[in-house]
């Protein structure tokens, strides 16, 4: 009797898994078929979405300066690059919803109440990271770079280096837009309480500017630019912290 039961128990957990499998396997394709949607379009504007990319390197270059392609290929590979992401930036939440939907039904309600606000405050702000480095890091850093150029260098960036400089830094500027997030984490899951994270606030300071130093351009007004915010977001990700705690005990 026993002997059947154990082999009934691991049919069933074996079931599970397969099917926990084959949920993810469909969530995962329906991903790739959102980015793929946009990627198309994205491809046959290519040309448009790389001139925007470039307009705040052209602003500052100096006159007889041009972006330029040194490989073969690179005519072709940057623009289909930028498309890329592109395309898989804007599916974002379609992403990240195809993973909340393979995650939610294993959440309780307090959970997913949690949950949903904190998935779309991260979209919100690695969108508001992204606009940030665009509009405001770009400008400054390139101005900055051109000013500190000696007059006899004619600036002739790479488009292929270009394109990858860019979206590295986009992607710096949204994940470090993602401390609240984090801090919001850290403290619900009990990680982290609001008192240690208050007592850290010295060593945070110093740690945003260390990071800024190293995402960032190499020039002072674009790590300034990261790491002001990021502090400020930081201080904020404690204060929504400590209200989530007190709303969790009043709750308990």
């Amino acid at each position: 009797m026993s002997a059947r039961v154990d082999e009934e128990e691991e049919k069933l957990a074996e079931g599970t898994l397969i099917s926990h499998l084959l949920e993810l396997r469909d969530r995962i394709v329906r991903a790739m078929i959102g980015v793929l949607l946009l990627f198309i379009p994205a491809v046959i504007w290519r040309n448009e979405l790389f001139s925007v990319l470039v307009d705040p390197l052209l602003r500052e270059l100096k006159e007889g300066g041009q972006p330029i392609a040194t490989g073969v290929l690179s005519p072709f590979i940057a623009p289909i690059k930028l498309a890329f992401f592109t395309a898989l930036f804007v599916a974002m939440p379609w992403v990240l919803y195809q993973a909340w939907a393979f995650v939610a039904p294993g959440l309780y309600r307090k959970e997913k109440r949690f949950a949903v606000p904190l998935l779309v405050s991260s979209i919100v702000l690695f969108s508001v990271g992204t606009a940030v480095a665009y509009f405001v890091a770009f400008p400054a850093a390139f101005h900055f770079l051109g000013t500190i150029a000696p007059e006899e260098i004619a600036q002739m960036p790479d488009i292929n280096e270009y394109v990858t400089f860019a979206l590295t830094t986009f992607f710096a500027f949204g994940v470090a837009f993602e401390i609240p997030v984090v801090v919001v984490l850290l403290t619900l899951t009990g990680l982290v309480s609001v008192d240690k994270l208050r007592v850290a606030r010295g060593y945070v300071v110093i740690g945003v500017f260390v990071a800024a130093a190293v995402l960032t351009p190499p020039d002072p007004l674009s790590q300034i630019l990261m790491a002001i915010p990021m502090w400020l977001l930081y201080e904020g990700g404690v204060l929504m912290a400590r209200l989530l705690g007190r709303e969790k005990k009043e709750d308990a």
